[in-house]
């Protein structure tokens, strides 16, 4: 998976948070940041990580999270703090606007 800070990265990130849903649920696997990190990165996930990504976006590794498409502000944290944690940026240098806009042309019906 190649992490960027950009929009169009951030719209497959978006896709693929719901892909991961769908997949986890197919699963009967707790829709959680600790499983969709280990989805996305294998054996790069590892407790480290898991636990900054957690502490950047202020949510709990396994507790269960609601699907994206309702809950649009959990979910952008939560892809601030991947981003974040990848690049080894801090998380004001990822652009919450950029990360609804790319929301928006991930969700929205296509006209």
């Amino acid at each position: 998976m190649d992490i960027q800070n950009n929009k169009e990265c951030f719209v497959q990130l978006w896709l693929r948070l719901e892909r991961t849903r769908r997949l986890l649920g197919a699963q009967y696997k707790r829709f959680c940041i600790r499983n969709i990190l280990k989805a996305w990165f294998g054996f790069r996930a590892n407790d480290d990580f898991i636990w900054k990504v957690c502490r950047l976006c202020g949510l709990e590794g396994w507790n269960v999270l609601p699907p994206p498409l309702y809950n649009r502000i959990t979910h952008r944290e939560l892809l601030r703090a991947v981003v974040a944690a990848w690049l080894g940026v801090g998380i004001r240098n990822v652009n919450q606007r950029v990360i609804d806009d790319a929301y928006n042309m991930a969700f929205q019906p296509h006209r």
